[in-house]
């Protein structure tokens, strides 16, 4: 088995930078990865909440419109599951959205009970936006790493949702 090298968060000792650690090739065995990515799933949300907010849009509905950007079309259930959201509030953003012509409701042909959303080309337009944001956040934080091993963490990742989804 290959060693990994850990990170070992130190306070950045310059005054305008933010309150966040940077990063040292340290060993620290008692950081667990559930930790990390913890860590850099909170510091994600923050920054693009930061990012988003400028431009009109909650971290849900930046999701919701990237779920349905990914899909095509989708019930409320399934853009609910797939934002990591309630279906109850799932509906609120979908109201919301649908209320600035970001989505599109029709009733799938196949269940009566169930509505089918879309993204608009107004949606798709206000995504391409926010994507730019996040580019910049992702650009950031992957400042430093290879593009193969930055490939690399990802399909660790990946593979950790699928192991956790069961």
């Amino acid at each position: 088995m290959q060693a990994r090298p850990d990170l070992q968060p130190t306070m950045s000792k310059n005054p305008d930078s933010p309150a966040e650690p940077t990063a040292t090739r340290t060993r620290r065995p008692h950081l667990r990865l559930a930790y990390v990515i913890g860590s850099l799933d909170r510091i994600l949300r923050r920054r693009m909440t930061e990012a988003l907010a400028p431009l009109g849009l909650t971290l849900s509905q930046f999701t919701a419109l990237s779920v349905l950007d990914a899909k095509g079309q989708a019930s409320n259930a399934q853009v609910a599951e797939r934002s990591f959201i309630t279906p109850q509030s799932a509906n609120e953003v979908m109201n919301a959205m649908a209320s600035r012509n970001w989505v599109s409701r029709e009733p799938d042909p196949t269940h009566g009970r169930i509505v089918l959303l879309q993204l608009t080309d107004e949606g798709r337009a206000v995504l391409r936006e926010c994507e730019q944001a996040v580019k910049a956040i992702e650009k950031q934080m992957m400042d430093g790493i290879e593009l193969e091993a930055a490939g690399a963490v990802q399909t660790h990742l990946e593979t950790f949702v699928r192991n956790l989804r069961g």
